[in-house]
Order: structure tokens, then C-alpha cells, then sequence
């Protein structure tokens, strides 16, 4: 199957246009795997103080990983339940609130990177999570 690209990437706080994209949500294993995806990054996020330091509810993650579950799943070409729940997904705006430097960037990115080895996907589909996920974190840096 060969891969149709966008012509431009969507910015990381967008919903990606599916028209004109392979339908990563769908390849990958709809809700389920995104679901999954998001378990295994908290479980790395648990692990981490440092990391863990920047949830203000670290007793009670269950919220923060059903809003990102819901946000990944829209944006590979889900359902749009998390823009219907929170409003268009305005991710800078919402982190902005917390202190992200260059080691909070990385400390999230290898938590992400790990989920995404450990789940396993088709190789053209790891790579195009690790590049959003690559992009989003920087993106969500508001600090040196």
C-alpha cells in the first residue's frame, strides 16, 4: 500500500485532515491500540518524579491519560469525542501553565518512545507517531 502524504503536516495542536492521509488510526488498531498506547507511557510517567512532578493530580492520572488517549485517536482519524468533550485541542495553550525545559521535553519523549517500541506497530506507523511525537514535544517547550 503506498502512502499518500499531506501536502502540509498538521501543526501539533491541530486535528490532522485524514482526507488526504493514510488513516493511522485505523493501521494501527483503532481506539484500542491508543488506549493502550497512552497505558504504557504512564506507567514510564509513574516511574519518573521528575516528570511525575508536573501533573497536578499525580495521585489520580486516570483524566490526563483518557484526554490524551481521546486527543491521539482524533488526531490519527478517529472519532472526534475528545473536540466534542474539551472544544478544539489548543495544546500549547493548555501546557502553558506548566514549566517545560529541555529535560521535561526529553523525560516525556522517551516515556512516549518507549510505549510506541513496546506496542509494537507496523514500522511506517511508529515512525510517523515518533515524528508527531517528536514535534509536539518541542512544540509544548516554553522554557530553556
Amino acid at each position: 500500500m503506498s502512502e499518500l502524504l499531506p501536502v502540509r503536516p498538521a501543526r501539533p495542536d491541530e486535528t490532522a485532515p485524514t482526507a488526504a492521509h493514510v488513516n493511522v488510526f485505523e493501521l494501527a488498531g483503532g481506539q484500542l491500540f491508543f488506549d493502550a498506547l497512552v497505558d504504557r507511557f504512564y506507567q514510564g510517567v509513574e516511574s519518573d518524579p521528575e516528570l511525575l512532578a508536573l501533573y497536578p493530580d499525580r495521585s489520580d492520572l486516570a483524566g490526563a491519560r483518557r484526554r490524551l488517549a481521546l486527543f491521539l485517536g482524533q488526531y490519527w482519524g478517529g472519532p472526534t469525542t475528545y473536540s466534542d468533550e474539551r472544544g478544539h485541542p489548543r495544546l500549547f495553550m493548555r501546557h502553558r501553565g506548566f514549566l517545560i525545559d529541555p529535560a521535561a521535553r526529553d523525560r516525556w519523549l522517551r516515556h512516549m518512545r518507549e510505549a510506541v517500541a513496546f506496542m509494537d506497530p507496523p514500522p511506517a506507523i511508529a515512525a510517523r507517531l515518533v515524528a508527531y511525537f517528536e514535534t509536539a514535544a518541542e512544540a509544548m517547550r516554553n522554557t530553556d
